[in-house]
């Protein structure tokens, strides 16, 4: 079964962060990326741009609005996304614990409803 692991946390503030910090971050991330592969789990990865390079697309009242940022303004914000292939919801949380967002972040464990793979959806 398809989840996804959605990392959401507080958007450190310009120089906040140290450098050596972000190394460290950035190990612990390329370790569980790898553990993920060599388990056979790991769909995809994405870590996202802040939010300042967020653009906002809606045509709920029918006409096409395109606004620069995050469409609700929130205390945290959606970080990356890693999408795994594993047997349950069990195993999913598994993984999740082992993210290291999860030291600083919540991850948000989400299954699939449906997936366009190989050219088809896929329930």
């Amino acid at each position: 079964m398809r989840y996804a692991l959605l990392i959401h946390y507080r958007e450190p503030g310009e120089g906040e962060l140290i450098d050596e910090v972000v190394a460290e971050a950035r190990a612990a991330f390329d370790a569980y990326g790898r553990a993920l592969c060599a388990a056979g789990v790991l769909l995809s990865a994405d870590v996202l741009q802040p939010t300042a390079a967020t653009t906002t697309v809606t045509r709920k009242d029918g006409d096409l609005r395109v606004q620069d940022g995050p469409f609700a303004e929130t205390k945290e914000a959606l970080a990356g996304v890693f999408l795994l292939d594993v047997p349950d919801l069990d195993a999913a949380i598994g993984w999740a614990e082992k993210c290291p967002a999860a030291q600083w972040g919540v991850v948000e464990v989400r299954p699939s409803a449906t997936a366009f793979v190989g050219g088809a959806w896929n329930s």
